[in-house]
């Protein structure tokens, strides 16, 4: 296995234009699991952890641009005000160790089903970047997964960076696992209210081949809010949004948890996710 180790986005560009065969390597909390149990072989890794460029995240327009080599543990620490829902899902992300080591940009270069920051980044509406030699383009997180541990990035792309917009309103993130910590999601909810658009965003993760939205419940919702007098919304409008965000999902029995498990622990989430927002949202202008 030949390892590469560039010390600039420029180098690690060319290398990627040079090696489409490699495999991108971060924080290792994906790729080194597949090594060591002999599930992966790949001809060429190629490390980004001496890129600096990665490693950094900047405000730009209303928006954070958090670059791909960024962990969790710096998300919690420095951007909890500012991205809610993503810093709630990068506190559910394995140990402290893998916190200090997982990035952003490795769950996005995985496209696990399964990975914790999916929900959170769909609900906010973020953008992946990805970047080439030839140049560098955004793509919606909602179209950026094409499949069971694929995305649509071509062969001389890596991915470089996330933008989310600053939330504007409460976020929130759910997950259900079989123990409380170091465990992979049976299912996972992320939710976002966006209220200078009178909009909400959701996010479905370990309940279908890739991460997703579920935009019938998102349009449902966001004409159901009594978003001029922030009332109490109706128990029937949060029983039907959950019951949406489920018809969004397609999941499958596994050894984490049945279908039918995860198809009612998304809509108990997402009923409670709704609530707790909607509460702080409420209490913000009193």
């Amino acid at each position: 296995m030949e390892f590469l180790s560039p010390s600039s986005l420029g180098e690690a560009l060319a290398a990627r234009a040079e090696h489409p065969d490699a495999v991108p390597i971060m924080g290792g909390t994906d790729v080194m699991v597949e090594l060591n149990f002999d599930r992966r072989r790949p001809p060429v890794l190629l490390d980004l952890t001496r890129v600096p460029e990665l490693s950094t995240w900047e405000r730009s327009n209303g928006e954070i641009r958090l670059g791909a080599g960024v962990s969790y543990t710096r998300v919690i620490q420095e951007l909890g005000t500012e991205l809610p829902g993503l810093a709630m899902a990068s506190r559910t992300v394995g140990s402290p160790q893998i916190r200090n080591r997982g990035t952003v940009g490795g769950n996005l270069g995985a496209a696990s089903p399964a990975g914790d920051a999916h929900p959170a980044l769909l609900a906010a509406f973020a953008d992946v970047e990805l970047s080439s030699a030839e140049g560098v383009r955004r793509v919606p997180a909602h179209e950026f997964y094409a499949g069971v541990k694929k995305h649509i990035g071509r062969p001389d792309e890596l991915v470089t960076a996330v933008w989310v917009r600053r939330a504007s309103g409460p976020q929130q993130f759910s997950k259900i696992g079989t123990r409380n910590a170091m465990v992979i999601a049976v299912a996972a909810f992320g939710f976002a209210l966006h209220p200078e658009h009178r909009t909400v965003g959701t996010g479905i993760g370990s309940a279908g081949p890739t991460p997703r939205r579920a935009p019938e419940a998102e349009a449902f919702l966001a004409a159901e809010l009594p978003w001029e007098s922030r009332g109490a919304v109706p128990a029937s409008v949060s029983a039907e949004f959950g019951r949406l965000v489920g018809t969004a999902a397609s999941p499958i029995d596994d050894v984490r948890g049945t279908a039918a498990y995860r198809l009612y622990a998304l809509s108990v989430m997402a009923q409670r996710c709704l609530g707790w927002a909607w509460t702080a949202h409420r209490e913000e202008a009193s």
